[in-house]
C-alpha cells in the first residue's frame, strides 16, 4: 500500500489517509473473482488512469489525472468476445457496450481505473470506474460510487500516481 492509496472496504467505505467517505460498492459485493456481469466490485489494487466528465453539467475540476470530456458518441465494449474488450469505444457500436453519456448524473465524473486493462482477459470484468453515487447509495455493477462532493474533493487533492485498493471483507 502507496501513502497515494484510496483504500475501500466491503463495509461501504473508502479511505484516504485522515479522510473517510461513504461509498456504493456492486450489487453482489467485493469478489476476488471478477467476471463480466457478476455485479460484483474486484478485489484489488487499481491505477487511476484517467477522468472523464460531462462538460454540459459539471466544470474540469481540478486534478493531477489525465482529464477528457464525455461526448455523446462514447461508450465502453463490455463484450468479452471483441477485441475492443474493456476498452472506451464510439457509439453506435457493433457489440454489447455501456454508454458514457448518460441522462442520470452518475458518470458527470468518472475515474477509469486500470482493473482487467494491461493486459486485457476476456471474461475477467469491464467497465469498472470510480464515479458519481446515486443520492441514496444504491449499489452499482460493480463499481465504486461517492457522493459528487466526496469525488470532487478527493479529485483536488490526490497526487498523480494515486491508486484505488478494494480491499475483501
Amino acid at each position: 500500500m502507496a501513502d497515494a492509496d484510496l483504500i475501500v472496504t466491503a463495509d461501504g467505505w473508502l479511505s484516504w489517509g485522515s479522510a473517510r467517505y461513504r461509498c456504493a460498492l456492486g450489487r453482489s459485493g467485493i469478489r476476488q473473482e471478477k467476471r463480466e456481469g457478476d455485479g460484483a466490485t474486484p478485489v484489488g489494487r487499481f491505477a487511476l488512469r484517467r477522468l472523464l466528465y460531462r462538460a454540459d453539467r459539471v466544470a474540469p475540476p481540478p486534478t493531477l489525472l489525465p482529464i477528457a470530456p464525455i461526448g455523446h458518441k462514447d461508450g465502453w465494449c463490455d463484450a468479452p468476445e471483441h477485441p475492443a474488450y474493456n476498452r472506451q469505444v464510439t457509439v453506435p457500436f457493433d457489440a454489447s457496450h455501456e454508454r458514457l453519456w448518460r441522462d442520470d448524473a452518475l458518470y458527470d465524473l468518472l475515474v477509469v481505473l486500470g482493473h482487467n486493462d494491461d493486459p486485457v482477459e476476456p471474461g475477467a470484468g469491464s467497465a469498472i470506474f470510480l464515479h458519481v453515487a446515486q443520492p441514496d447509495y444504491a449499489t452499482t455493477e460493480g463499481c465504486v460510487a461517492l457522493a459528487l462532493a466526496d469525488l470532487l474533493d478527493l479529485l483536488a487533492r490526490l497526487p498523480a500516481d494515486a491508486a484505488l485498493e478494494v480491499r475483501p471483507g
